[in-house]
């Protein structure tokens, strides 16, 4: 396997990583695996303080990290010392409520004493992508070491020097050294660590072929899964939205991370008594968006992670285009050797393109009319996916009511969909099962054991 970190904003290779052999990745699993019983019953108050070292470490090193981020995946550096920030408050919040989390909670039943116990399941599989690069890590692994779990970890092979990072940060706390371990190996040894007993359960954020493929294995050994996959999430503006309000986070949504966010919003369902004076609007806060290198602080809008996602996304457009859509911004690539896409709006999408009917991961935003909101709110639910959604309008009660209506994992009006360590994250659909984050992200991946006493 032949691993290269590439900077997508000019192409240039930045370093070739050598991967890891079997030999290597059966020692890092077996490690992981006699590091879990200590792992697991050393003291609680022990594994919060390890996650503060933790959030230390990540913001000693914050610009470090964030340049690396940038570099290796395309991001705003701006973005990734948000990201890098995130990442030490997600640590924090664990370990500020780990006790919380995880205390006894007691069960009235016909025994005189009886309890809920939170176990450590064992050792997990996280697989992740490369479009968040530290965060989707931490977001998993912060509450995984709480609650006692070791952890290898295979990362995306676009960002090789991000997971050896990672592994480095937590090392340098004086963590028990096997208790996270990186595996730098292809996609196509994913099953076979799996398979293996050692490996208890796995979590997974990425597309959703891979969503099946892993589920599919798991289930043949009877191993929990926790997967966060594609999304089309729905930006529903209704008649009486705030329009400033609306466009400025439209635009932040839609192009934050070039687009390339399960979460962005990805399909603008516009009332039709505004959309023409919303697209006005859009178009013009989108049209100032400066492509260029990512480290520049005057640039606003990174390049893609990689060509060939670039090539896929134009693909998707052209189809569109093809089928009668209209182009109201961009919609083509950008000019250079870089991995860039123009600041994108489609409009007059349909069923039938793919544009409609697929995830666009990217700088492109669709733009879906209807004549009200009972036409909007079917076509928000009108999607195999269901991760977020948003709702626009001024009154609360409208918004809240129809909220409720989405069919997704997390609604929210007047405000983009975002993660949040206090609030739990996932889908239903095809954009997956299971919850990360908050309380419920931490019971994932742990025994709730009944402890029954008479």
């Amino acid at each position: 396997m032949s691993l290269k970190s590439i900077n997508p904003a000019d192409g240039n290779t930045i370093e070739t990583p050598t991967a890891h052999t079997a030999l290597q990745m059966e020692y890092a699993i077996e490690q992981a695996h006699q590091a879990f019983p200590e792992w697991s019953t050393t003291h609680l108050d022990q594994r919060c303080r390890y996650l503060h070292e933790i959030a230390l470490a990540l913001r000693n090193k914050k610009e470090e990290l964030a340049r690396l981020c940038t570099l290796e995946m395309g991001k705003l550096y701006k973005e990734s010392l948000a990201e890098i920030e995130k990442c030490a408050q997600g640590c924090e919040y664990y370990a500020d409520h780990g006790a919380e989390f995880l205390a006894h909670e007691a069960i009235a039943s016909d025994a005189g004493n009886s309890y809920i116990r939170y176990q450590a399941m064992g050792t997990i599989l996280a697989v992740m992508p490369w479009n968040f690069p530290f965060w989707q890590v931490f977001r998993f692994a912060a509450p995984a070491l709480l609650a006692g779990n070791t952890i290898v970890l295979k990362h995306a092979s676009n960002v090789p020097q991000c997971a050896l990072a990672i592994e480095q940060i937590i090392r340098s706390t004086g963590i028990p050294y096997d208790v996270f371990h990186t595996l730098l190996i292809p996609s196509s040894w994913v099953a076979r660590v799996i398979a293996d007993p050692r490996i208890h359960a796995i979590t997974l954020t990425g597309s959703e072929a891979a969503g099946r493929a892993v589920a599919g294995v798991a289930a043949q050994h009877l191993k929990k899964t926790v997967l966060e996959l594609g999304g089309s999430d729905p930006f529903v503006v209704l008649d009486d939205a705030d329009l400033d309000l609306a466009v400025k986070n439209a635009v932040l949504s839609r192009f934050m991370n070039a687009g390339q966010s399960c979460i962005a919003a990805k399909r603008f369902i516009l009332v039709e008594a505004i959309a023409d004076e919303f697209i006005r609007r859009f178009k013009q806060a989108v049209e100032v968006l400066i492509p260029g290198d990512p480290m520049q602080e005057g640039t606003t809008l990174a390049p893609m992670s990689r060509h060939d996602l670039r090539d896929e996304l134009h693909e998707q457009v052209l189809d569109a285009l093809s089928k009668g859509a209209i182009a109201v911004a961009g919609c083509l690539p950008g000019a250079g050797n870089g991995a860039f896409y123009q600041a994108s709006i489609l409009d007059r999408v349909i069923p039938g393109m793919r544009a409609y009917d697929e995830e666009l991961f990217g700088p492109v935003a669709i733009i879906l009319r209807a004549s009200d909101e009972i036409e909007a709110m079917q076509l928000a639910n009108n999607t195999r996916f269901g991760l977020g959604g948003s709702i626009w309008t001024q009154d609360k009660v409208r918004g809240e009511k129809l909220a409720h209506q989405l069919q997704c994992g997390a609604a929210f009006v007047n405000g983009m969909v975002k993660s949040d360590p206090r609030l739990p994250f996932g889908g239903i659909k095809d954009s997956g099962y299971g919850r990360e984050l908050s309380r419920y992200g931490l019971y994932e991946f742990m025994n709730i054991r009944t402890i029954w006493i008479r």
